[in-house]
């Protein structure tokens, strides 16, 4: 695990260049996110609005179903870095979590960031208590046979 101190520098960068790519026409808010892999592998994603407000996907998820689909695996990002722009740096979504829960290493890190130098972190332990989790499903597998 890269040091708090490097995280933002190079992962915002990567950030910042994907919320400029951001298809925002209703919220006007364009975030970006960066996903670091254990090995090294750096994934941006930007959130892609919906006229239909539901099928929006924010940035975090992007970036780390761009992780997925290059061959990473569940438990194998250590890194996320979101950025907004403006002053505040701003916590992921709910659906983020649960999706950052599973997909993200048990001692992953996640930092939010913004042009100033507010700054948010969470670790894997605290941004989704109690998660629905994939052992959950195996109840209602059992209730099927």
């Amino acid at each position: 695990m890269i040091p708090d101190d490097e995280i933002v520098p190079r992962l915002k960068p990567p950030a910042v260049v994907a919320a400029e790519h951001a298809y925002a026409p209703y919220s006007r808010f364009r975030v970006g996110a960066a996903v670091l892999t254990e090995d090294g592998q750096i994934y941006a994603g930007c959130n892609v609005e919906n006229a239909s407000f539901g099928l929006t996907q924010c940035a975090e998820r992007v970036a780390l179903a761009a992780a997925v689909a290059d061959g990473a695996t569940p438990g194998g990002v250590s890194v996320l870095v979101i950025y907004t722009p403006g002053m505040r740096a701003h916590p992921p979504c709910g659906a983020c979590r649960q999706v950052m829960h599973e997909l993200m290493s048990a001692d992953s890190v996640v930092l939010s960031c913004c042009d100033g130098e507010d700054t948010r972190r969470w670790l894997h332990s605290e941004y989704l208590p109690e998660p629905f989790v994939p052992e959950a499903l195996q109840t209602v597998r059992d209730l099927d046979s």
